[in-house]
């Protein structure tokens, strides 16, 4: 049987690039769509001021995520490495090294994230109303703070050990079991708002008992060795250096977030905040799948780029944005065209509804976009083009959304706010449009053209 990096080389485009994305987009919807099913169950279940008081509390998953992203992303890199020099014991030494960082950052969370509670709520937004049940839900959320950072991180681990099969089962596992859990703790046992909270700590906790399970019984390349289960300088300093760029990423997310509930509540009300918590749920919804071909897409160029199959990489690409572009555009249809059906999903409320309708459409006016600003991303990625794929992943919220955000609501209010995202989308559109232009020779090969690997 072929290995699969001689696959990548010789095998058809179109079969290698399904293989490769299938897992990890079906990962990617399943946590999705626990988040969908969570934000219904809270609408349904508390009302309009649960699923606003939930959304004030973004912001800190998204730090949350940074962190733990940045930890398993350098981690894989370094532990692969390793591996393929068949450097086992290093490898373990990093693994030990990540399981550290996660604990650290676990304790660290639970302990500033319950002693600074309410100056964490106010300084995300959280109004008189709301500030209750963003307290009675993230007081348990922050419990779980290790359970998901272990989960999110290791999940990198995994993936880099080339198990997508045992990351993605990981991810469906974690959102059936908050589906599950969820209704149970919030109906069955009515303890409502904390109920939501509850089952997705005992949902990540479960999950994470999976994972680690699966190192444990050497299922895995890796083994737990409890005296490598400690701060390796030297690692952390490698693990962290190469994960940095995309804390600065996700780290961006959380600012632009924090700004924006700021804006939504002081043009918009409770109500507002409870809108973006909404569209964030569609959002994901939509962006998941085009992140999974993102993720497929990426070694295929990238191992041709370096056997230097110039057709293969070119195909692989044109694939690529052409899939993306249709996934994307097909979300923007069904935005534009139910709009109101795609809020009633989640409340009855007719404010709420009212509201979502006109802001759902105005932010996803330039969604089809989207596909081809992804996939750039990761073609610039695959490429080498650090400074180029950095630029991307960064202008549309730093460059961009951040500064709409503070210029439009006090001109045009909170119809400001929405129109700050899709400006936002057009001008990146924008930016990737120079970009793959001003490196036209890799995006659009002539048969005549020699690729040249990048430098």
């Amino acid at each position: 049987m072929k290995q699969q990096s001689e696959r990548l080389g010789v095998d058809p485009i179109g079969k290698l690039l399904a293989n490769l994305t299938i897992p990890a987009t079906v990962g990617m919807l399943a946590m999705a769509l626990h988040s969908v099913i969570d934000a219904i169950y809270i609408g349904r279940g508390v009302g309009a001021i649960g699923v606003a008081a939930v959304a004030i509390t973004f912001p800190l998953s998204m730090l949350v995520m940074a962190i733990s992203g940045a930890i398993g992303i350098g981690g894989a890199s370094v532990i692969s490495r390793a591996l393929g020099s068949d450097q086992l014991a290093k490898a373990n030494l990093a693994f030990g090294s990540v399981l550290m960082m996660i604990l650290v950052v676990g304790v660290t969370g639970i302990l500033l994230g319950l002693s600074f509670l309410t100056p964490l709520l106010r300084l995300f937004a959280a109004s008189d109303t709301i500030m209750p049940l963003s307290s009675e839900y993230l007081g348990i959320i922050l419990y779980g703070t290790i359970f998901f950072s272990f989960s999110f991180a290791v999940n990198y681990i995994v993936r880099a050990e080339g198990n997508a099969k045992v990351a993605m089962a990981t991810m469906i596992i974690s959102s059936l079991l908050n589906i599950i859990l969820t209704p149970v703790f919030m109906f069955a046992l009515n303890l409502g708002m904390s109920g939501a909270a509850y089952g997705t700590v005992v949902a990540q906790g479960l999950t994470s008992f999976y994972l680690f399970y699966y190192f444990y019984t050497g299922r895995s390349s890796l083994s737990v060795i409890i005296n490598n289960i400690r701060l390796n300088i030297t690692l952390v300093k490698e693990i962290l250096a190469i994960g940095s760029s995309a804390f600065v990423r996700q780290g961006a997310g959380s600012i632009m977030l924090i700004i924006a509930n700021h804006m939504l509540v002081f043009y918009g009300g409770d109500m507002a905040i409870a809108v973006l918590g909404i569209i964030h749920r569609v959002m994901m919804f939509t962006l998941m799948p085009i992140m999974g071909i993102v993720q497929g897409m990426m070694p295929l160029v990238g191992f041709n780029l370096g056997a230097r199959k110039k057709l293969r990489v070119r195909e692989s690409i044109t694939l690529s944005m052409k899939v993306a572009t249709f996934i994307a555009t097909a979300g923007f249809l069904l935005v534009m065209l139910f709009p109101t059906l795609l809020i009633r999903i989640f409340t009855d409320d007719q404010i709420l509804i009212d509201m979502g309708r006109s802001a759902l459409r105005i932010m996803f006016a330039m969604s089809f976009t989207v596909g081809l600003q992804l996939v750039a991303g990761g073609v610039f990625q695959s490429l080498g083009k650090a400074r180029e794929a950095f630029v991307l992943s960064m202008a549309r919220q730093i460059l961009f959304l951040i500064p709409l955000l503070f210029l439009l609501p006090p001109l045009i209010g909170l119809n400001g706010v929405w129109l700050a995202f899709p400006l936002a989308d057009l001008f990146s559109f924008a930016l990737t449009v120079w970009l793959i232009l001003r490196f036209k020779n890799y995006f659009f090969l002539n048969n005549e053209k020699i690729l040249a690997v990048s430098k």
